[in-house]
Formats: structure tokens, sequence, C-alpha cells
């Protein structure tokens, strides 16, 4: 019955449309998905790492560590994607219970990045820095039920 309904609406099972194609094409698998969190999570945390090691370098060493601290937390984000999906990210991402924490963590990460590449004020960095790990943890918290 179904595949008369189909054939009757013009829409015949044998040729898919090409949405169905596109979609098909990019969604990934579950153990792709597992590995691509894993490495970018990796990724972000070695970043992390790597800035934390840098900020003992005279001079330059306070813009590297926030440009690397930064990266890390971007690519820690950026992670969660593969896991639900870009769009499902940015919809909870913006949801009303977590849209301040979203916009203040967003707003530190582009202000740390301000500070070490257009402002040159490494001071400046720092303390968006540590604005970022509270705005960070403010998010993080977000997403736990009642843990605000």
């Amino acid at each position: 019955m179904d595949k008369l309904k189909r054939v009757l609406s013009g829409r015949d099972a044998e040729e898919p449309s090409g949405l169905a194609q596109v979609i098909d094409s990019t969604s990934l698998g579950w153990g792709t998905r597992v590995k691509g969190f894993v490495a970018c999570f990796a990724i972000g945390c070695l970043c992390s790492i790597l800035g934390s090691c840098l900020l003992w370098i005279p001079k330059k060493g306070l813009v590297l560590f926030a440009v690397f601290y930064t990266l890390g937390n971007i690519a820690s984000i950026g992670s969660t994607m593969f896991l639900m999906g870009p769009m499902k990210q940015l919809k909870r991402m913006f949801e009303p219970t977590r849209l301040i924490a979203t916009i203040v963590m967003l707003l530190c990460l582009i202000l740390t990045l301000c500070s070490a590449f257009w402002w040159h004020k490494a001071g400046l960095a720092l303390l968006f820095c540590i604005l970022q790990f509270f705005a960070m943890a403010w998010y993080s918290i977000s997403f736990i039920p009642y843990a605000r």
C-alpha cells in the first residue's frame, strides 16, 4: 500500500531525492562520531597544555599562552559537535537557559584573541583567559540539569 501511495504521489521509491542523497552521504556513523570527538578533544587538551608550557617563554609567552589556551577551548567545544551534530549543538547552545553563559563564553574567547593579536596587551589577554576559564565552567555546568 505504501508503494502505491508513493507512486501515486509522484515519489518513486527507486530513485531517492537529491536531498536524501546529500543527507545520507554527510551523516556519520556512531563509531566515526566518537573517534572525531576523541581526536578533537585530545587536540583541545594538547593545545591547552602546550599553551601552559609556552607561558614561561620570555616576552611572547603570555600571548602564546592566551592563543593556545583559546584554541584549545574552541577545539574542545567543537569536539561535542561530533557527538550531537553541528545544528543540534548550536540550537542547544542558544537555548534560553544557557544563552547568557554562551554569549559570555564566546565573548571571552573573542576578547582573548583580540587582546593578543590586535591590542597587543599581554596582561589583558591573561585577564580574559581567567574570565574564559570561569565562562567555560559556567557554560559546561549549564548542560547539567539543576546544576546552576
